[in-house]
C-alpha cells in the first residue's frame, strides 16, 4: 500500500540530530487539545494521553499505553489549530508488544474502528525503535492542513496486546482563524441594529 516503508530511509539520518534541535522540532504536543484527545481500546482510561510528551521526556518509562483486548489502538487527535504534519516517531518496547504497522487518517473526528476500513491517507510498516529516534516521514502535501489526526495501530509484531511508550509529532502549526471570522461577521451586522439608539445618543450629547 502506498507509503509502506516510507520514512526508514530517513531515520538513520534523523538519528544524527543534535537533540536540542530535534526535541524543539517534535514540540506539536503542545499543540494537541489534550482535554479532547482519546484513545479507543486503552487498557487503563486515560493512559493514552500519556504517550505525547516532551521529546526529551520520552524515556519516561512510567507513561505508557497498552491496549485492553487485542492488538489494536486508536489515537483521535485534535490540535488547536492547523498542522503540517511532516514526521512521527513512536517508540515501544524491545519485544513482540510493538506497534508493527501505522495508519493515518486526516480530519475525521472522533473516528472509530468501525471507520478504520477506509482508505488511509498513509500507511507505515514499522520498526521495533526503543530510543525514540526513527522518523517515518509523511508525505507533507497529503498533511498539509490537518486539525485533527487519526493514528490506528492496526497490528503489532505477534503479542496479544500493544504497548507504547512514545508517540512524537514533527511539523508546523497556524492558528486557525474559522470560529474568529464567523463571530466578527455576525456581530459586525448584528451591533448596528441592536445598538442604533445607543450609538447616536452619545454622539449626540458629546457634540452639543
Amino acid at each position: 500500500m502506498s507509503g509502506h516503508g516510507h520514512g526508514h530511509g530517513q531515520c538513520e539520518c534523523e538519528g544524527h540530530r543534535d537533540p536540542v534541535e530535534t526535541g524543539v522540532e517534535y514540540g506539536l504536543y503542545k499543540k494537541i487539545d489534550h482535554e479532547r484527545l482519546e484513545c479507543l481500546n486503552e487498557s487503563s482510561e486515560g493512559s493514552g494521553k500519556l504517550v505525547f510528551k516532551p521529546w526529551e521526556e520520552r524515556q519516561d518509562r512510567t507513561k505508557y499505553v497498552e491496549s485492553d483486548d487485542d492488538q489494536e489502538l486508536l489515537f483521535n487527535i485534535p490540535f488547536t489549530g492547523n498542522v503540517k504534519l511532516k514526521g512521527i516517531i513512536l517508540m515501544g518496547e524491545d519485544d513482540d508488544t510493538h506497534p508493527s504497522e501505522m495508519r493515518l487518517y486526516k480530519n475525521i473526528p472522533h473516528m472509530s474502528f468501525d471507520d478504520t476500513g477506509r482508505e488511509p491517507d498513509q500507511v507505515f510498516k514499522l520498526n521495533r525503535d526503543i530510543t525514540g529516534e526513527l522518523e517515518y516521514t509523511t508525505k507533507v502535501a497529503r498533511f498539509s492542513s490537518v486539525y485533527h489526526l487519526s493514528i490506528h495501530i492496526a497490528k503489532n509484531f505477534g503479542a496479544e496486546i500493544s504497548k507504547i511508550y512514545y508517540i512524537g509529532l514533527r511539523g508546523e502549526w497556524s492558528e486557525s482563524y474559522r470560529h474568529e471570522v464567523t463571530l466578527c461577521t455576525y456581530e459586525a451586522s448584528a451591533n448596528p441594529a441592536d445598538h442604533k439608539i445607543d450609538s447616536f445618543t452619545p454622539q449626540t450629547h458629546f457634540i452639543s
